[in-house]
């Protein structure tokens, strides 16, 4: 069979479908294991899935378009996977106290962001309108990954690494402030369309 045809194509148990199935399957994972946060076996583990985790979401996207295995069902529930994955890791971690006080607000706009980028996404879905991801996005997306790796190591990345809380809530400010600017670029072609649209 042609590796490109569609019926290749939409099958639900392509690779990088099954790849994006296991970061999903790796959120309440990484959770469960942060409800122990004075447990450094824990707080390990949980680094190690996430990080497994974080790198499925870079293989998904290079096989699906190497083995042109791109699907509706892998376009939908990739960002799901990586919003579910970010959102759960920052409310357990600010749960345990480890993101707290002020720090909590580059948590909270890094959240929002992502419920604001999904239903703006919606909405210019349905004006047939694509919204590509910048490299600024992507740089956000990384920054972000690696400060919640700093942070779920924790209080036993210090142990080993003195300076990982610090070093995790600073790139969070940083990723926050990303978050920012590529919330806007999304907002603003929203709006757009929508006063092109107003009668």
């Amino acid at each position: 069979m042609n590796p490109a045809s569609p019926l290749r194509r939409s099958t639900a148990l392509s690779l990088p479908n099954i790849l994006t199935y296991a970061r999903v399957v790796a959120v309440p994972v990484v959770a469960g294991l942060l409800f122990w946060p004075e447990d450094a076996y824990s707080r390990w583990v949980a680094l190690a899935i996430f990080i497994a985790a974080g790198i499925t979401d870079y293989f998904d996207g290079y096989f699906a378009r190497a083995y042109a295995q791109q699907s509706v069902l892998g376009r939908m529930l990739d960002p799901i996977a990586d919003k579910l994955l970010v959102a759960a890791s920052l409310l357990m971690l600010a749960a345990d106290h480890t993101v707290a006080g002020i720090h909590l607000w580059a948590a909270i706009v890094i959240l929002c962001r992502e419920v604001l980028v999904s239903g703006l996404r919606e909405y210019l879905a349905e004006l047939k309108v694509g919204m590509p991801v910048s490299k600024v996005a992507k740089w956000k997306t990384v920054l972000q990954l690696v400060a919640i790796g700093f942070l779920i190591a924790g209080p036993a990345g210090e142990v080993v690494l003195p300076g990982t809380i610090a070093a995790g809530l600073g790139l969070l400010w940083i990723a926050a402030a990303l978050t920012i600017y590529t919330g806007w670029d999304y907002l603003k072609t929203s709006i757009d369309h929508a006063m092109d649209r107003s009668p």
